[in-house]
């Protein structure tokens, strides 16, 4: 059994061998017969890398509300225009309501809620326009996962007291107070003039989109100066356990639908969005471009099979006195079927293994280069490389065969 399996190793080698001498001495014909292979290899790679860095960076910066937190506000998620056209016509969400989820909700531990504008900011001299000045519960920290840096969040008793107080985005207060500390200083907002009483650790941006550019001031006090005839709240709502998030999004749609006397057969007035449904709709997005990308994969692998069974059959053609040579010296079939489909297979792993330096190469120059996050997961590696040497394998078969099949005497006589 141990002398059986030595010989089968010796032969593979040796095959192996062959298939390595055969493939460096057609060095250019080699490399164009990997082109396919390559290009295939190259876009399943760098689009798989895309679509992973992609989803992690959804996930962790755009699809994190909070720990077990959704949303609730007048559009939810708007994916046509006719859709839109649709949701403008919804009334808008008030105070009263979210006090009334606020105080009935027994499967969220907490409800916050945010109206926001824009506005111009001063401090001293200096300017900083199109800052996002948001009027927060005073729970929305809490809610959100807000990180203070310095100084405190508002309190229950600065939203009862309307104080003028406000809390800082980290580039607002780096943009104002340079080596100085903010905390008891007072900005301007529009001619409303606000204490600072915090600051709040960076988090960093989105697609290249600063998410610390904000002021935020209590809810009361914003509505008072800052509130638009269509103003609408948005609430986010805290769960009180992950597996209850389900089951508090259909209290929070019931008890907003009775408040509206909304009828069982009449759709939601408003929207509810969690952070499975911002993940849902992005891997519906990616999965169509995933698609795309097999496609044009597939087309790419079976033009590179192609080209490899072709430049096989003309090896064999070219090789086929090596081949009487070797059946003449004892050499069976299933050797030269081996030998043809091992050169074949070690052809188009090559390609597979350069198309996969360059996604590779490409992912860090984007990544160097770009705010687009890329990830290359070894799934990628490994199922870009079974690919290319599968197809390799399969349009090596022909050839393998039919060199397998030449009469020694022929072969021989092939090139006296």
């Amino acid at each position: 059994m141990l002398k059986g399996a030595k010989q089968t190793s010796v032969a593979l080698g040796e095959t192996l061998r062959l298939a390595l001498d055969a493939l460096r001495s057609h060095k250019l014909r080699s490399f164009l017969t990997l082109l396919g292979v390559i290009l295939a290899v190259t876009t399943l790679v760098a689009v798989m890398s895309v679509v992973e860095g992609l989803n992690l960076y959804i996930s962790d910066r755009v699809a994190n509300l909070g720990a077990n937190v959704f949303i609730v506000d007048r559009f939810g998620i708007i994916t046509n225009w006719d859709e839109f056209v649709k949701a403008q016509r919804r009334p808008t969400i008030r105070v009263e309501e979210y006090e009334a989820l606020a105080e009935k909700m027994q499967m969220a531990q907490q409800v916050a809620a945010i109206e926001g504008s824009v506005a111009d900011v001063r401090f001293g001299n200096d300017l900083l326009e199109d800052v996002n000045l948001v009027g927060v519960t005073s729970n929305y920290a809490e809610v959100r996962s807000y990180t203070v840096a310095s100084g405190r969040f508002f309190t229950q008793a600065d939203e009862g007291h309307r104080s003028p107080v406000c809390f800082l985005g980290a580039d607002v207060a780096r943009r104002f107070f340079i080596n100085v500390d903010p905390i008891g200083k007072t900005i301007r907002a529009g001619s409303q003039a606000y204490e600072v009483v915090g600051v709040a650790k960076a988090i960093g941006s989105v697609f290249g989109q600063s998410q610390d550019n904000f002021v935020l001031i209590p809810l009361g006090v914003f509505r008072k100066t800052w509130h638009a005839p269509s103003g609408s709240l948005t609430m986010f709502a805290q769960a009180r356990h992950p597996e209850l998030m389900e089951a508090a999004q259909d209290e929070a749609r019931l008890l907003l639908r009775a408040r509206r006397h909304q009828r069982w057969n009449e759709p939601d007035s408003f929207g509810i969005v969690g952070s499975a449904s911002i993940t849902g709709l992005w891997e519906k997005l990616t999965g169509n471009i995933f698609h795309l990308a097999v496609g044009l994969t597939s087309v790419f692998l079976v033009v590179g099979g192609i080209v490899i069974m072709n430049i096989m059959l003309a090896s064999v053609n070219e090789r086929t006195r090596e081949i009487g040579i070797r059946r003449s010296l004892g050499a069976r079939r299933r050797h030269i079927v081996m030998q043809f489909l091992v050169e074949s297979a070690v052809l188009a792993a090559v390609g597979g293994l350069i198309g996969i330096l360059l996604a590779l190469g490409i992912g860090a120059l984007v990544r160097a280069t770009t705010p687009m996050p890329i990830t290359t997961p070894a799934t990628a590696v490994l199922t870009a490389l079974s690919l290319s040497t599968g197809v390799g394998l399969f349009f090596g078969i022909y050839p393998a065969v039919r060199a397998s099949r030449l009469d020694p005497i022929e072969a021989l006589r092939a090139e006296a």
